[in-house]
């Protein structure tokens, strides 16, 4: 095996390792390492994967109103779902000869800019228009990243769920709203990195839980109360004389909640269920490297958001059952051998460097086909032909690479330049976890888009909002509500939000007040509760004898929490004597 190498990222500049296990997946695949390190993989990735912006548009085959993914002066045609995927076009006419006299990426980028493009990511869904990203789910609003869901709102990642708002990453649970990398919880809210959990408020690390209130690190407890045991009737009397339907009541209980996480010990990493893991929040899989919400997988390094998959590395919203892909965002549903490719799934084997195909086999920078095998820049060739040309490509990228407008190249093996993504940065989910300002976007040449003026008119602000969910008459849904941060916060403030039907009927039946801000306001300070998608390299911080160690005790870890954070991080022997 290869001995480990340390590297300089061509995009940041710093070190970083290719570890052995690394170069034997590359062999395995026969592609050559990457140039950029990790973490400026991930942000690449990232930049091609537009969640949360929508736009009003029309339908360029149709012509019936639609919501889309993509801003208005975007130079490609966008269909909506029926038409795109219908036999009214035939993507193959935007077919042309590979071109060895410039750049491979220069002819990607020509052949993006011209064949229709997919409104919205979408797959057998009823009622969920204003979704991206969302497969198989019914009554899904403003909810990118949803699976198998029903009655979902404002969240992100929410798989295997039913009548759940304001979340993120949530999976098999049901009336939850507020939490966070919480799974199978039942009638519950502002809990995070919980499991198992049911009728419980402001719950933080908790596991088999039920009827508890403001409480971390609680195992198979019933009936705590700010950490005091009770009876069910006296708990009971408690919680309802707090009055959770009031927003004023909620906010002091945040503050609260906040406290609580910073003192509480914290496991180096949220997993369960694992085997030979680093990363964090990992469920039910084994032999993962350095990657992130990662549920049911196996041989993974460096992925994001995945699912079902397994011998894969560098993939971000990846899933369910594919196997040996490379480089893709938006890949691996039923895939094989899937490298450097872009919502390019279903059924796809031996693809490289293309986006939106599916189905189909031995595919080589193609957009929008499907069903097709053998063809490269969308023109079909036969076998002979295609497995004759491809080696030249790949040594022409070698020797003629492309150059971004930052002067870092591109030959074969690099995912695509940020510069040719169809969505500008701050549209897309690389703003969420690598924010840059527009002249910080400015000086790495990465497109931005302004915000554009407003049609609404603002009919009451958040502060003229009934503070308690039982004053809150129906005409509350006709409102067009000013959001506090006015749009200046640098996240994503859209200015103004309603209250959708669904919304006050979850909210009444949870007994909990009206929201305040506006949903991407609410998501990014979510986010903000969250630890970031990066590791370092820390020692365990418990000194108690009893644990198995005299003095400090000597066990090393990675983990999601910074150094220069508050919080006490343990290691998983220390953690589980001190709480398990």
């Amino acid at each position: 095996m290869t001995k480990a190498e340390t590297r300089t990222c061509q995009n940041c500049k710093k070190e970083f390792t290719v570890e052995p296990e690394d170069f034997a997946f590359y062999e395995k695949i026969e592609v050559p390492p990457p140039t950029w390190c990790p973490e400026c993989r991930r942000q690449r990735r990232m930049a091609f994967r537009n969640e949360r912006s929508l736009y009003k548009d029309t339908c360029d085959l149709c012509g019936k109103s639609i919501i889309s993914m993509y801003s208005g002066d975007r130079p490609f045609k966008v269909h909506c779902y029926d038409c795109w995927f219908s036999d009214k076009w035939d993507v193959m006419s935007y077919g042309r000869d590979y071109d060895f006299s410039k750049p491979f990426f220069e002819q990607f980028r020509e052949l993006l800019a011209e064949v229709p493009r997919l409104a919205l990511e979408s797959l057998q869904n009823q009622n969920a228009p204003y979704s991206n990203f969302t497969w198989l789910s019914k009554d899904v609003y403003m909810a990118p990243s949803t699976f198998y869901s029903e009655n979902i709102a404002y969240s992100h990642k929410a798989f295997h769920d039913r009548d759940v708002f304001d979340s993120n990453v949530v999976t098999d649970s049901e009336f939850c709203y507020e939490s966070m990398d919480t799974n199978h919880a039942v009638h519950s809210a502002y809990l995070q990195n919980c499991r198992d959990c049911m009728d419980s408020y402001f719950l933080y690390n908790c596991a088999g839980c039920k009827s508890c209130f403001m409480g971390s690190n609680l195992r198979n407890k019933s009936y705590v109360f700010r950490g005091e045991q009770l009876t069910k009737e006296d708990y009971e009397e408690r919680l309802k004389r707090i009055g959770l339907g009031s927003a004023k009541t909620i906010e002091s209980l945040k503050g609260e909640y906040a406290e609580l996480k910073k003192n509480s010990i914290q496991r180096f990493a949220f997993t369960n269920k694992v085997v030979n893991v680093s990363g964090n929040h990992i469920i039910n899989s084994k032999n993962i490297f350095k990657s992130f919400n990662i549920d049911e997988c196996e041989n993974l390094r460096y992925c994001t958001q995945a699912l079902k998959i397994k011998d894969c590395m560098d993939l971000h919203g990846a899933g369910d059952g594919g196997e040996l892909s490379y480089e893709g965002v938006n890949v691996a549903y039923h895939d094989s051998r899937n490298f450097f490719s872009s919502n390019t799934y279903e059924n796809i084997v031996n693809v490289e460097y293309s986006d939106y195909c599916r189905g189909g086999s031995n595919l080589f920078g193609c957009v929008g086909v499907r069903k097709k095998d053998f063809c490269i820049l969308n023109k079909q060739y036969s076998k002979e032909e295609y497995e004759a040309l491809i080696p030249k490509i790949k040594k022409h990228m070698d020797e003629m690479p492309y150059a971004d407008e930052k002067g870092r190249i591109y030959k074969y093996g690099e995912f695509f330049p940020i510069e040719i993504s169809p969505f500008a940065y701050n549209e897309t989910i690389a703003e969420e976890y690598f924010p840059l300002t527009a002249e910080g976007a400015a000086e790495e040449k990465y497109q931005w888009e302004n915000a554009a003026a407003k049609d609404y008119a603002v009919s009451m602000k958040a502060s003229e909002l009934p503070d308690d969910i039982k004053g809150v008459e129906d005409d509350i849904l006709d409102q067009i509500i000013e959001c506090p941060h006015g749009g200046k916060c640098g996240e994503q403030c859209t200015g103004a939000f309603r209250i959708i039907a669904p919304e006050l009927q979850f909210l009444r039946r949870m007994d909990l007040p009206l929201p305040h801000l506006c949903p991407n306001c609410r998501h990014y300070e979510r986010l903000k509760q969250g630890t970031p998608l990066k590791l370092w390299r820390r020692s365990c911080m418990c000194d108690k004898s009893n644990h198995g160690h005299s003095g400090k005790c000597p066990n090393e870890f990675e983990t999601a929490f910074a150094p220069d954070r508050p919080e006490t991080v343990y290691c998983e022997e220390c953690y589980n004597a001190e709480v398990v």
